[in-house]
């Protein structure tokens, strides 16, 4: 039998894997559920624990490979789930013929910022006669839920500071610069770029040791969302253990993600350590869903 290729007549998914914890969870999601799904790891970027059990390992050089093995197992659907560390590096093209007759399509896709390039890596899937699907399709149940999902009720403080960075997130998410933004007592401290999460909230501990943000014990909140017009199949924001324990040392409050649009990795770990730090987490809705709640 092709690797992952299914009982039954069922068309496997592709699940094409960077890193972090989330594709494992996806992947173990849908092997409870009995879903047939053909794993393809790439190399460099996906956790250990996962390139061990995938069917296929392939580097950014081997993009002919990828969808021989995707069209042999018989797909007709992927997601693209996990963090990519660096941009593709081509080098290794030589000897795989179908990334090199792909090429011309693949550099254009390289330019433009990070949702230019999401963009024309689905459309290069499309292309190729395979429909991309997102969690929300997949693994709904691993999007984070609305309102209070760890801690108590917000003070007013806090709910102020969320609202900021959300409105933050919201202008940066415009300019696809990143997803996150942290305000602290009424001001927005921090925004994300290209440097990722998880050394913002680095950077907001240091405001506070060297005293240039001044407040005493937890204080502020860490917002994660889509940007405004994302295509929510690739690139959702996502908080895990590690977020809780960076912004722990960064003395905030709590953190938000945007409800319905956003994951919590380790749900379990996530929500355990935040219980731990005394952190709130709290799924905001976006303002038009907010207005039909009402």
């Amino acid at each position: 039998m092709t690797p992952g290729a299914a009982a039954g007549g069922r068309a496997p998914l592709g699940l094409i894997a960077g890193g972090g914890q989330l594709p494992l969870e996806i992947l173990a999601d849908l092997k409870a559920r009995g879903e047939p799904v053909l794993t393809i790891a790439i190399k460099g970027e996906t956790e250990p624990a996962l390139a061990a059990q995938a069917d296929y390992e392939l580097g950014w050089g081997q993009i002919g490979q990828l969808f021989k093995a995707l069209h042999a197992a018989g797909c007709d659907r992927v997601i693209l789930i996990g963090g990519i560390t660096r941009r593709p590096d081509f080098t290794s093209i030589l000897g795989d013929l179908g990334t090199m007759r792909r090429l011309p399509t693949i550099v254009k896709a390289m330019v433009g910022g990070d949702d230019s390039l999401l963009t024309r890596v689905i459309r290069i899937f499309e292309g190729e006669n395979l429909q991309v699907v997102g969690v929300a399709e997949v693994a709904p149940g691993l999007l984070a839920s609305g309102g209070v999902i760890s801690g108590g009720a917000l003070d007013v403080g806090s709910s102020e500071d969320m609202h900021l960075a959300y409105q933050a997130v919201r202008r940066l998410g415009e300019l696809d610069i990143g997803q996150a933004a942290v305000a602290v007592g009424g001001r927005v401290i921090a925004l994300e770029g290209a440097e990722g999460t998880d050394a913002m909230l680095q950077r907001c501990a240091d405001l506070r040791a060297n005293g240039r943000v001044r407040a005493k014990g937890a204080f502020g909140v860490l917002v994660k969302a889509a940007k405004p017009g994302q295509d929510l199949r690739v690139d959702l924001p996502a908080i895990g253990p590690r977020t809780i324990d960076l912004a722990r040392a960064a003395g905030l409050a709590g953190i938000a993600v945007e409800a319905g649009r956003s994951l919590i990795a380790g749900r379990a770990a996530t929500l355990a350590a935040a219980r731990a730090s005394g952190l709130f987490v709290y799924g905001l809705a976006r303002p038009q869903e907010a207005e039909e709640q009402a």
